[in-house]
């Protein structure tokens, strides 16, 4: 059964009591954003108040990016609109916004327009090609970013076009990772200094140490720059996916010795028949006769058959299927939250664990109560509800 978390307020985790400031964006940043709040950072997002501005595709009761955090809706293009973020940032730990480099500053946001209100603040930053370079002003998405650092053409099959690995390498791998590891240290480090400072987060930077194994490897001549020739990019038989009988997939990954004597048994093969696993020129060789034998049964008696065997062997599950695992469902890697299988925060925290407290909010919904809470002084607040550049939405509708 899939676990049900309640919808408690009370915040947990490792960064409760750490105020973040999300000048509200698309993808990576807001991500970054909620791994800091399942972790217990108190995050409030700065949405747009005009109606057109605050409309976004995903309902918020499914908007895993945005759960656990508040909004505030603040018209940033008026006076009184910048003044309130101003007073927001003089009370946060760490700022995230994701708009192209000059954005920020142009809104009055930028590090230097903060940093004399919070010397402390850590500034964090993140785009795709970074905030400087002859790309930083120019358009793109994950796929660019991960095209342009070499990530996207080693992934593929060899005579096809390569592979997209959705948006996990570029945005949310290379990008919101790297970011949310900065944004913390800079937070340590202000802990000691007293001073804060800006992390630039690129993803083509994040992507480039991402492969820096592969990189090592063909300086030292032990990796292809072509597809399905390497050990790990499918190339190698015994490290890759097979088609089952029924037209599903499983994958396997014996690249130890030991693993692979244990993977050629449940495959009922002798090592004698087979080619020099590591003579790379027999493995398209051995490759066919690994796909001829997976053939032979469904993937559901694989897993069967292979059960006994301690092999770096898997199913190739479906994103619905996945929940329904084992081990996943041992782990309560999946949990059942405002009436919506959520993923559970990660990683685990053996004292003060992450927790899911908030659904997504809609644009302004927690505007008077954050403005309150933060800070902002009662002047401008009415000030602010006066000349309607402040949004106070009721909550999103729940079912």
């Amino acid at each position: 059964m899939t676990t049900t978390m309640n919808t408690t307020m009370t915040t947990t985790g490792p960064l409760a009591g750490v105020r973040v400031l999300e000048l509200g964006g698309l993808g990576p940043g807001p991500f970054c954003c909620a791994l800091l709040a399942d972790l217990g950072a108190d995050v409030v997002r700065i949405d747009r108040t005009s109606a057109a501005d605050v409309g976004v595709e995903t309902p918020p009761r499914i908007d895993f990016y945005n759960r656990n955090k508040r909004s505030v809706a603040l018209n940033l293009k008026l006076p009184q609109g910048r003044a309130a973020a101003l007073e927001l940032v003089a009370s946060a730990d760490i700022l995230i916004e994701g708009f192209r480099p000059g954005v920020a500053e142009k809104l009055g946001l930028g590090p230097q327009d903060v940093r004399e209100g919070n010397p402390r603040l850590v500034y964090g930053r993140i785009t795709g090609w970074g905030q400087t370079g002859p790309l930083a002003h120019t358009a793109g998405h994950d796929i660019n970013y991960i095209a342009l650092t070499g990530a996207l053409h080693a992934m593929g099959p060899a005579q096809g076009r390569p592979a997209v690995p959705l948006n996990l390498v570029g945005d949310l791998g290379g990008g919101a990772m790297y970011l949310a590891v900065g944004v913390l240290a800079a937070y340590l480090e202000a802990g000691k200094s007293g001073r804060g400072q800006v992390v630039d987060a690129a993803m083509v930077d994040g992507v480039s140490n991402l492969l820096s194994l592969m990189r090592g490897f063909m300086q030292g001549g032990m990796w292809n720059d072509a597809r399905e020739t390497n050990l790990t990019d499918g190339g190698a038989p015994y490290y890759g996916t097979y088609r089952t009988r029924d037209d599903k997939y499983i994958a396997v990954g014996a690249i130890e010795a030991r693993f692979y004597d244990q993977l050629l048994q449940g495959m009922g093969l002798e090592a004698a028949s087979l080619p020099d696993r590591e003579d790379r020129q027999q493995w398209p060789d051995m490759r066919l006769r690994f796909a001829e034998v997976f053939a032979t049964r469904t993937r559901d008696e694989w897993v069967e058959r292979m059960s006994g065997f301690d092999a770096c062997f898997s199913p190739v599950l479906s994103l619905a299927e996945a929940p329904e695992h084992p081990q996943l469902k041992d782990r309560d890697a999946f949990v059942a939250f405002d009436d919506v299988l959520h993923p559970a925060p990660a990683p685990r925290f053996e004292r003060t664990p992450g927790s899911l407290r908030r659904p997504a909010p809609g644009a302004g919904e927690h505007s008077i109560e954050v403005l309150r809470e933060w800070g902002v002084t009662a002047a401008l607040r009415e000030d602010l509800v006066r000349t309607g550049c402040v949004l106070q939405s009721a909550p999103a509708p729940r079912p």
